[in-house]
């Protein structure tokens, strides 16, 4: 799809053709709560089997509907962008869909919290990022995710000590696809130096023998001051 210009005739007959398809439309029912996720999952929330979503999948990628994150083996599926969403929810379709497992096997401190590559991820790492997004601490540009001055303020100001928070505005982060939340939590350099400076300042502390991390009671309050809520993740 074309953000900037209004579909033509022959555009908007193909986006019928699209959703016409009972399979392609639970897909992107799916998706519609903006998690990204594997072909596997969507096949089953599809009812179909893997060539036939494979097939599927490459004509809604084709068609603008779709894109596909890559990370490592692994590839997922996303709604294209906020206009997707938009003209889904625009056409009235279902509120309902399939409920999906999030990850099998994810014990419950993993999911919470934990390290992937240095940073922080699982439900708190997600919803840190969202929060700073949301906020406008963080800032999106073409080579990732910035810490903006009024982020590094509100840092400061939630308790941690302003020598490394002022050395986070000189990294560049990227956004890493959390693969028990299917959203993003802060990777690259900023997210690596953000969760050392939470480690140091006891908001985290590690599990003995895992990845898995444990706010400490501190630690959930000034989150909370950082306008993080767990409450409502699942």
């Amino acid at each position: 799809m074309n953000d900037t210009v209004s579909p033509s005739r022959y555009q908007l007959a193909e986006i019928g053709a699209l959703l016409a398809e009972p399979a392609r439309a639970a897909m992107l029912l799916a998706l519609i709560d903006g998690t990204a996720r594997p072909a596997g999952e969507l096949a089953r929330a599809a009812g179909v089997g893997a060539a036939t979503t494979s097939a599927h999948l490459k004509r809604l990628l084709e068609g603008g509907l779709l894109a596909v994150h890559a990370q490592g083996r692994h590839r997922y599926y996303r709604l294209a962008s906020d206009e997707v969403s938009a003209m889904l929810e625009a056409l009235a379709l279902p509120r309902t869909r399939p409920v999906l497992p999030v990850a099998a096997g994810v014990d419950g401190p993993l999911r919470l919290a934990r390290t992937c590559y240095r940073h922080l991820a699982g439900r708190l790492g997600v919803s840190l990022c969202e929060a700073m997004l949301a906020r406008g601490y963080l800032h999106t540009v073409s080579d990732g995710l910035h810490l903006l001055p009024d982020g590094a303020d509100a840092l400061v100001a939630a308790g941690l000590d302003a020598i490394p928070v002022q050395d986070l505005l000189k990294l560049r982060g990227r956004g890493c696809l959390d693969w028990s939340e299917r959203r993003l939590h802060i990777g690259g350099p900023l997210g690596v130096s953000l969760t050392d400076t939470l480690l140091n300042a006891g908001w985290l502390r590690r599990r003995a023998g895992s990845r898995a991390l444990q706010p400490s009671s501190d630690g959930l309050r000034r989150f909370a001051a950082l306008g993080v809520r767990l409450d409502n993740d699942g």
